[in-house]
């Protein structure tokens, strides 16, 4: 058997940060070869940039996941086998809402304590990778007080702990060449904070299923039947099913635009594509003031994967 270490995998647990960038790129796709042997070095390059400003700014808490979307594993890793639930997502329906699919083949999430760190390492970063990407979308987070949903409310309350997180966000036995991997959903909110904050505390309460300041969860009679504790759970046999989720807000206050970054880590993907069809089918309250802006499903490879892919070993 297989088994699970945490410390083999990057870094797919709930430590938000204060500072936090997310970033996606697409491939240029102009040179096969080039793009392979590009990508090559920058998995060496940026582990030891992690290990570099892991000495330099000690105390900042520096964290860093890397991530391939399926068509980009495809592009630069033809012949290697491939993660048995990675694919190219392609959006979830129902009749009143939709969320979309975007395009992203790299994807990068950073955080630390301080936006220097961030900084400094998406720039060292982009010196590898200019030569072969673009910049789909960058996204800056920030900690809101007290950890907050930029809507007000504490976040993430029923993600696993970081104790309790290994099942839930890494692949075990059940795809052994994939083992202390992770399946990364990024998605991009877009919120209607007028409408929100026209709200009544006690409509805001039932609509996300929770009391705003204790963060105690309502009886299911005083939500609605659209809450988004309840529209988005997903309970296969009655058994509720977890992810780790560090979701930070984003904002422009200037040009208005403001909301939420999602990003889910799974052991499987089939249990985040579940909850967010159950969003869709149960018309989640968050998505009558909210567009979806972004949504693309990542592989997180292990950091012994990593070492493989700079070896050359997946081509």
């Amino acid at each position: 058997m297989v088994e699970i270490n945490p410390a083999k995998a990057q870094d797919v647990w709930k430590d938000i940060g204060q500072h936090v960038s997310f970033v996606v790129l697409s491939l240029t796709r102009e040179n096969q070869a080039a793009a392979q042997a590009g990508i090559q070095e920058f998995a060496d390059r940026s582990q030891a940039i992690i290990r570099s400003l892991r000495i330099r700014a000690a105390d900042d808490s520096l964290k860093v996941s890397i991530g391939f979307s399926n068509e980009a594993w495809e592009y630069l890793f033809p012949n290697a086998a491939k993660p048995k639930e990675l694919e190219t997502f392609t959006g979830v329906t129902s009749p009143e809402y939709s969320m979309p699919a975007t395009a992203g083949d790299i994807f990068l999430h950073i955080r630390a304590k301080t936006e220097a760190t961030v900084y400094e390492v998406v720039t060292q970063y982009r010196r590898f990778l200019k030569d072969f990407t673009t910049v789909v979308d960058e996204t800056k987070g920030f900690r809101y007080f007290e950890g907050r949903a930029i809507i007000g409310f504490i976040d993430g309350t029923e993600a696993p702990e970081v104790q309790d997180a290994a099942e839930y966000a890494i692949i075990g036995d059940e795809d052994p060449d994939f083992v202390n991997g992770s399946y990364a959903f990024a998605q991009k909110w877009q919120h209607d904070m007028d409408f929100w904050n026209q709200q009544k505390t006690e409509t805001q309460e039932k609509a996300v299923g929770r009391e705003k300041f204790t963060d105690l969860e309502l009886e299911d009679e005083d939500k609605f039947a659209n809450a988004h504790n309840e529209a988005s759970k997903f309970e296969p046999d009655g058994v509720e099913q977890k992810i780790v989720r560090m979701n930070v807000p984003f904002s422009d206050p200037a040009q208005d635009v403001t909301g939420t970054y999602f990003i889910g880590y799974a052991r499987s993907w089939n249990v985040t594509k579940n909850m967010l069809q159950n969003m869709v089918d149960n018309s989640d309250f968050l998505l009558t003031f909210s567009t979806l802006l972004t949504g693309q499903l990542y592989f997180i490879p292990s950091r012994d994967l990593l070492d493989a892919i700079a070896e050359g070993e997946l081509n």
